[in-house]
């Protein structure tokens, strides 16, 4: 992750978390409002709109689901690892800005996760 996040120009910090579905579905809960299990939350430090705050050096958090992301893997037909990838540039790729509540929004977001897998 430091490597790529030095590829990506950006010289922060970020902190992956793995978590049981039991955990990761509280803070869907407590967060989002959301009473289940899912397989990648991201929490960044600052948000778009703190525009006049200097940036901090930590970019932000991934929390995945290690139960998620292994039935996942197995219904996209790969190893866990490649899943945990998977979920670990998705959130990334929030805590970069973009985000997919559209499917043009969702073509772009993939893209530049597309981008940050093949890095």
């Amino acid at each position: 992750m430091v490597r790529l996040l030095a590829h990506l120009n950006q010289r922060r910090q970020v902190t992956v978390v793995l978590l049981d579905d039991a955990t990761i579905r509280r803070y869907n809960r407590e967060h989002r409002g959301v009473d289940e299990a899912t397989d990648v939350l991201a929490y960044p430090s600052a948000e778009p709109d703190d525009a006049n705050i200097p940036p901090v050096a930590h970019l932000g958090d991934i929390f995945i689901s290690l139960e998620t992301a292994a039935r996942q893997a197995l219904e996209h037909g790969h190893e866990l690892p490649s899943e945990v990838k998977v979920l670990a540039a998705h959130g990334l790729t929030h805590l970069l800005g973009y985000d997919h509540p559209t499917e043009e929004a969702w073509r772009v977001f993939h893209h530049h996760q597309q981008l940050i897998l093949t890095r």
